[in-house]
């Protein structure tokens, strides 16, 4: 069975690569960002990730209070200002808007969400995006604040039809849905075994 994102690496076409970077992203939008080796330009707290992160789901994501120096943190990675704010994932079809879902989670996390909720918020894709949204049917955008993040190829998995929530159910943690939703076995790299639906 060949993943989702090997589909994405394997059908984009090279010049078009840009957009999965993230650091590429922030700086394009005007974000105080730069990639690891370069010093802040003030004291505070920063987001530390990778610049491009196939596996997704916050993997390497941290948040760090950086003086100056960011020779420490991890090579390939990129450090941003913090944003704060709802976090909020929309797919487009084209360029036009087809889902929004907001994402709920304890602060001391990147990779453990609590759960997510079809929402009727509307953003509109971002301008600069226009070459890359004729080209491609599905993206998926993800938004703190109504700031931009980052940019998939390819629609939100935990969403098809008319799905309206989508609770991720933990390693260890009881399968038995609660009234009104059902149980899908869905496991990811964090310990995900499924989630509850409805």
């Amino acid at each position: 069975m060949v993943d989702t994102e090997d589909l994405v690496w394997m059908n984009t076409d090279p010049e078009d690569l840009w957009v999965l970077d993230k650091l590429i992203i922030s700086r394009y939008l005007g974000y105080v960002c730069g990639p690891v080796g370069l010093d802040v330009p003030a004291p505070g707290w920063y987001i530390v990730r990778p610049c491009v992160n196939a596996l997704g789901l916050g993997l390497g994501a941290q948040r760090v209070w950086l003086e100056e120096d960011t020779c420490h943190l991890p090579p390939g990675h990129f450090w941003c200002e913090w944003l704060e704010g709802d976090h909020i994932s929309v797919d487009y079809d084209y360029g036009k808007q087809v889902l929004a879902v907001q994402g709920f989670k304890n602060e001391s996390t990147f990779t453990q969400w609590d759960k997510w909720i079809r929402v009727n918020t509307k953003i509109v894709m971002p301008s600069f995006l226009a070459p890359i949204k004729i080209k491609y049917r599905s993206m998926n955008c993800e938004y703190i604040g109504g700031k931009l993040i980052e940019v998939h190829l390819r629609g939100n998995p935990d969403f098809p039809g008319n799905r309206q929530e989508y609770i991720p159910v933990w390693k260890g943690d009881n399968t038995t849905p609660p009234l009104g939703y059902t149980y899908i076995e869905d496991p990811d790299l964090h310990g995900r075994i499924g989630a509850w639906i409805k």
